[in-house]
């Protein structure tokens, strides 16, 4: 199975170029399944409805979020009324929404999606994420109730994404990090057979600051006072992901390697697709 993942989308800019671009990456990739975070899609902070239907429209399977999920306000009333759209799952019981869900990819493959929110330098602190996470794979094992089985590991601190790795090596297909819109050079498969990277990084314009318009950041970090909003930086967008090849007879990881097509990093496609 071919699946494909695409870090968090900032702003018009970064959304625009994950509609335009995804379609035609699906064709001619031959992806079986797409997965987009789309936690900062509207103006950098939240995402609305309309947002994530077009997302979907565009191709992508299922739509995975974070910290900033509920930013938007009607992201608490839309979230109850589309499978595809996944909040953290380490939230309190009763949160509106899903954590986790079953889907079918292109290839008739079941693949669960979970998506859990780290909690060191993270707000709002959440439940337990490995414990949250025992609880979805106890429901779902891999090759019993899925074919694959792929995390969204929302978080800050690198040595929690890891440790997260590798309390699921073995038993999920793919780990990947979001949250920090940097992508990391650690694209691997661990021992047991899970694909792992830090962070997707984010699509988004990268003359910024984490996506959003440097000149503000930069003038609270030299003079510690705010002088206007954040804004999402409105410059071409860079589209950074990470592509993952999965084994039919396993579910486990065979091949991974970074995706990055844009004005500002250096290009690059899996190799194995190509």
């Amino acid at each position: 199975m071919r699946l494909l993942f695409l870090g968090d989308m900032v702003g018009k800019t970064g959304r625009t170029a994950v509609w335009d671009r995804l379609p035609g990456l699906i064709s001619d990739l031959r992806l079986d399944f797409v997965i987009v975070n789309g936690e900062n899609a509207a103006g950098g902070f939240g995402i609305t409805e309309d947002i994530f239907l077009e997302t979907i429209n565009a191709g992508a399977d299922v739509v995975t979020t974070g910290n900033h999920v509920w930013d938007q306000k009607e992201a608490v009333v839309f979230a109850g009324r589309h499978d595809q759209f996944l909040r953290p799952a380490n939230y309190p019981q009763g949160t509106p929404g899903r954590g986790s869900g079953l889907f079918y990819a292109r290839n008739g493959a079941r693949v669960l999606v979970a998506n859990v929110m780290g909690r060191v330098f993270m707000h709002p602190e959440l439940d337990d994420p490995f414990k949250s996470a025992e609880v979805i794979l106890d429901a779902c094992p891999l090759k019993e109730q899925a074919d694959a089985i792929i995390f969204d590991f929302h978080a800050e601190a690198t040595s929690e994404k890891q440790c997260f790795g590798h309390f699921v090596d073995g038993r999920a297909s793919f780990v990947v990090g979001t949250h920090t819109h940097v992508p990391t050079a650690d694209a691997q498969i661990l021992n047991g057979g899970t694909a792992y990277m830090s962070d997707a990084g984010m699509c988004g314009d990268y003359d910024s600051s984490l996506g959003m318009d440097k000149e503000e950041p930069l003038n609270r970090f030299i003079s510690k006072m705010p002088k206007g909003r954040m804004e999402a930086a409105s410059g071409p967008a860079t589209i950074c992901g990470v592509g993952v090849e999965i084994s039919d007879a396993t579910g486990l990881a065979e091949k991974i390697a970074p995706l990055r097509l844009g004005p500002r990093l250096a290009e690059t496609v899996p190799e194995f697709w190509r």
